[in-house]
């Protein structure tokens, strides 16, 4: 055999090997509960990132949060008590004082006009509701938008990665939602498909997991109620980057574009640790109870 042929042999067994080489595995259950907020507080001013002395004492401070608040000063109910929060007490690891990244002041851009507007009109319908669709999508028990982007909130900021050649699954803790990324098709479903959590499709960019989600629902039009973390509207279009930082470490970053509903787009970034415990069932009873009694508490004492 000459030594052309025998290097060639060897490629076509090396090539096999390369093309099956792994993606980055994110299978197990995560948590992306920190301490960093969502919008960097206004005391920061342009502050982007902490020193290590001052994000321990900003760490300390948050452990700090967990007591009880079951009552106020006057002896009335305030809240629910810790046991039910999940407050993150570590910063994400590069120290950012705040999850949004862009614009640099660390905070979520403007609302246009119409939707503002909107919003005020969404929000004035929660506080007066005449039928339980005013309601919020999450007293509904509908969906909790903690999807994409997959912002933590105050409790339950779990989820489990199951991974496949032709698709990632994100099994979310809140209100139970399952998410699935495909990575077998590039192109998003007809724009008169309108989901709750969107339409994701993925793709790697090496070692990161790329996905692009949009074809969002808007529930009759824009709204922020379903969780409070961010409001947005049909016109929503997530990017997501997924990578691993170490075995225990996933760095996510996301890009928010929604013309109608912002001036402008926005991103950020938080680190997800990888947790050893299992993601349980979130019975969402809102729906069968709370909003009967809430309607009926708006109507009157003589409702039925």
């Amino acid at each position: 055999m000459s030594r052309e042929t025998m290097s060639l042999a060897m490629l076509c067994l090396v090539l096999p090997t390369l093309a099956q080489t792994p993606h980055p595995d994110f299978e197990g259950t995560w948590s992306s509960a920190t301490a960093t907020p969502l919008e960097r507080p206004a005391r920061l001013k342009d502050k982007a990132f902490f020193t290590p002395e001052e994000a321990a004492q900003w760490e300390r401070q948050q452990a700090a949060r967990n007591q009880d608040r079951l009552e106020t000063n006057s002896g009335s109910f305030a809240s629910y008590n810790n046991l039910f929060y999940e407050h993150g007490t570590k910063l994400s690891k590069s120290l950012r004082t705040s999850i949004v990244t862009d614009p640099p002041d660390g905070k979520i851009p403007a609302l246009t006009p119409a939707a503002a507007a909107e919003r005020t009109r969404r929000m004035d319908l929660l506080r007066h509701p005449e039928r339980a669709q005013d309601l919020g999508l999450q007293d509904q028990c509908i969906v909790f938008s903690t999807a994409a982007p997959m912002l933590p909130y105050i409790y339950n900021s779990n989820f489990e990665i199951i991974q496949t050649r032709d698709a990632v699954m994100i099994n979310i803790e809140m209100i139970h939602d399952t998410r699935v990324i495909r990575l077998d098709r590039q192109s998003h479903v007809s724009p008169n498909v309108r989901l709750w959590l969107g339409d994701s499709v993925g793709h790697w960019e090496g070692a990161t997991l790329v996905v692009d989600t949009a074809n969002f629902n808007d529930h009759r039009g824009f709204f922020g109620d379903a969780g409070g973390i961010f409001p947005y509207d049909a016109n929503l279009h997530v990017i997501e980057r997924f990578s691993l930082l170490d075995p225990n470490t996933i760095q996510y970053r996301f890009e928010i574009d929604d013309p109608t509903a912002y001036t402008q787009p926005w991103k950020g970034e938080l680190t997800v640790a990888r947790s050893s415990g299992r993601i349980f069932e979130y019975a969402c009873h809102e729906g069968n109870y709370a909003l009967p009694d809430l309607l009926r508490g708006l109507s009157g004492p003589n409702a039925r």
